[in-house]
């Protein structure tokens, strides 16, 4: 898939699996991963910026399977963000469906 496609709509991925549980970054990867293809290395500059944005805040979990863990939540501010950019990518993205099917003639 075009990487500009995975870019917009990574940071809306991410925010999105945040919302309802705290997660690590490898975890985000793969449950990302199961859907769209990415790369690893594109969701850790990605959880840099949003901490810097003050979207998410971080904190170590101990774990049983090796050393700590660095989890993501999503902040009061972040959680706000993602309440507007969810209707925006709804409208953004029905109007690409409706060119594409104009455009190409598929139903």
């Amino acid at each position: 898939m075009n990487i500009q496609f995975n870019k917009g709509a990574l940071e809306l991925c991410v925010l999105a699996l945040l919302d309802k549980t705290d997660r690590y970054g490898y975890e985000l990867v793969q449950k990302i991963s199961e859907q769209i293809t990415i790369s690893e290395g594109s969701v850790y500059p990605l959880l840099r910026r949003l901490k810097k944005e003050d979207y998410v805040t971080t904190y170590l979990q101990e774990s049983t399977e090796g050393p700590s863990r660095k989890y993501y939540m999503l902040t009061d501010k972040g959680r706000e963000y993602l309440r507007v950019i969810i209707p925006e990518w709804q409208i953004f993205s029905s109007g690409v469906n409706y060119l594409i099917k104009e455009g190409t003639g598929n139903e």
